[in-house]
């Protein structure tokens, strides 16, 4: 054999060699990894006491279960809106477990509001506490009410509290007839017998950045202000808009991708920055307008917080970091959550010429024809307001809530409806639980995470009969800020803008609906029940939507 002959031989032999090694340490590695996983699954159905529940290889919420579609080996990130009106059924309770043997802490799912109100409430004890990944995508702008915890959150409550009050209110209403009456002219309604709008998003979205930009924020925004200025520059509308429809870009896409010279991502930066740089600018001038003491107080929400933040001391003050990040969070979910809940509504309503009727006789005993609604008719409204608790109730915004335990504690689980009594589930802090000592890996901490699907309660039998059915008279003669409607969240950390939100809603559809009948754009041969099934789906990012609604506005004739 020639050298060059033995040479290219003994290269093969290293190269076989070599290949060899590779998967040996490969296979080594992936034996060690699922080893682990199976010795720690015991481990994991013991932290949740054994509670009936999923077996499954990945978490729903985290990778690479979370991009996977919802199927019966893979629940995934719609499980709970697919699976709205069974999925407790199956195990005969409304609280249940999960037990990844790949991904994610093992978890209990509750949709039960007995045990929300334990997970919810705590804020004073701190039995629980919002994990940090639970928040990281809306800790972007700076820390903020909806992501604090503990003392930070009662910090952040102190200083946002002031701001909602009953002359924000009462702008809020009459910035919504102003709005609303802006919308009809500028849409060419006036004239118009009937309306047809493809998807009533379009709209809602709009009404709802606009109130909040005029009230929370003092904005002299127009339904038909232009999405650039005259030196070309984006808007301050614009960039709350396009921020809005990218959040899920500038939250979870690393910053060297949102830098690629894509026009997607380069009208999100520019959005960015334009809005970081406006709320900057206005921290500073509310700020020298407290300091001058100006003769005309502002009485918008951003105002009235910049205020209360000047007049706090100590360690109560919030930075200004701490200020642009609650004003995000309102910006953000405060308009977004809004728009869908209307759309939602307005989708339901269209399908009920009864329940229309029926509202449209409280409007008329209520305000008439020819005056406008004043914020003193809104406890009058209910039936309105019972319109959109149902729609938010059969969409609930923030469909979930995710908390850890602070120190070990006990969980009262209601038994089945039926049976009486409850059982005690212990829930620890954490366990430190060692694997594979022999191998010499380290201790892994297994932390039990508690889930509240609030898509769960609120199509719960336990708590509503035909959970699936539009009906708004479940909450007729309900106060308007009862806990008995928990769409919300209840507990200290129910949402700060229920009454702003509430308030829009009610003096839009009350003029919305003493104006136009509401009917449902249909397909050639598609009954109504068929248009509910395609079109009132969810849509799950952050927050729950529905998908475009396309509906028909019919002018009333006056009686």
């Amino acid at each position: 054999m020639s050298s060059n002959a033995t040479e290219t031989a003994l290269g093969l032999i290293d190269n076989v060699r070599s290949q060899i090694s590779i998967a040996t340490i490969v296979s080594a590695l992936l034996a060690v990894f699922v080893g682990s996983k199976v010795l720690k699954h015991p481990q994991n159905l013991k932290a949740v006491s054994h509670i009936p529940g999923f077996r499954v290889p990945f978490h729903p919420l985290r990778l690479p279960g979370v991009l996977l579609p919802t199927t019966w080996w893979n629940p995934g990130f719609y499980f709970m809106w697919t699976w709205r009106n069974n999925l407790y059924k199956r195990f005969g309770s409304d609280t249940i477990s999960f037990v990844s043997f790949f991904s994610g802490p093992p978890t209990i799912y509750t949709a039960n509001l007995d045990v929300t109100r334990q997970v919810a409430s705590s804020s004073g004890g701190r039995s629980f506490i919002k994990p940090e990944t639970a928040s990281r995508a809306i800790l972007v702008w700076g820390m903020n009410l909806l992501a604090a915890d503990g003392d930070t959150w009662r910090k952040h409550r102190r200083i946002m509290g002031p701001a909602f009050n009953t002359k924000l209110f009462e702008m809020v209403w009459r910035e919504t007839l102003t709005t609303y009456r802006e919308m009809v002219t500028e849409e060419g309604w006036t004239n118009k017998k009937e309306v047809d709008i493809p998807v009533i998003q379009a709209l809602t979205f709009k009404l709802a950045l606009l109130i909040i930009g005029k009230c929370g924020f003092g904005f002299s925004f127009t339904w038909s202000e232009p999405a650039r200025t005259a030196d070309g520059r984006m808007s301050v509308q614009e960039a709350i808009r396009v921020v809005a429809d990218t959040f899920m870009i500038s939250s979870f896409v690393p910053k060297w991708i949102q830098n690629l010279p894509f026009k997607k991502l380069q009208e999100c930066v520019e959005a960015q920055n334009e809005l970081t740089g406006f709320m900057k600018a206005q921290v500073q001038e509310r700020k020298a307008e407290l300091s001058s003491g100006s003769d005309v107080p502002r009485t918008d929400a951003f105002s009235l917080l910049v205020k209360a933040n000047e007049d706090e001391g100590g360690k109560f003050k919030l930075d200004d970091e701490e200020l642009i990040g609650n004003v995000y969070i309102m910006l953000l979910a405060g308009h977004e959550t809004t728009a869908h809940s209307i759309a939602a509504t307005i989708g339901f309503l269209s399908l009920s010429d009864d329940i229309q009727e029926d509202i449209y006789r409280q409007i008329h005993s209520v305000v008439g024809l020819d005056r406008d609604p004043e914020y003193e008719d809104y406890a009058k409204l209910d039936k309105v307001l019972a319109a959109f608790y149902e729609g938010l109730r059969l969409f609930p915004a923030g469909y979930i809530l995710i908390r850890e335990a602070f120190e070990d504690t006990v969980l009262q689980i209601p038994n089945p409806v039926g049976e009486e009594g409850s059982k005690s589930i212990p829930i620890p802090k954490g366990t430190t639980v060692s694997i594979l000592h022999l191998l010499k890996i380290r201790s892994t901490y297994i932390t039990v995470q508690v889930v509240v699907d609030m898509i769960g309660v609120q199509y719960n039998p336990r708590y509503f009969d035909n959970p699936e059915e539009y009906r708004p008279s479940r909450w007729h003669g309900v106060s308007a800020d009862s806990e008995a409607f928990s769409a919300f969240s209840i507990g200290p950390r129910t949402c700060i803008g229920r009454k702003f939100a509430t308030t829009e809603v009610v003096c839009f559809l009350t003029m919305l609906l003493r104006d136009y009948k509401v009917q449902p754009i249909m397909r050639p041969g598609e009954t109504k029940e068929e248009w509910r099934k395609r079109v009132m789906d969810g849509k799950l990012v952050l927050t729950l939507g529905v998908k475009d609604v396309p509906v028909k506005f019919v002018r009333r004739g006056r009686v």
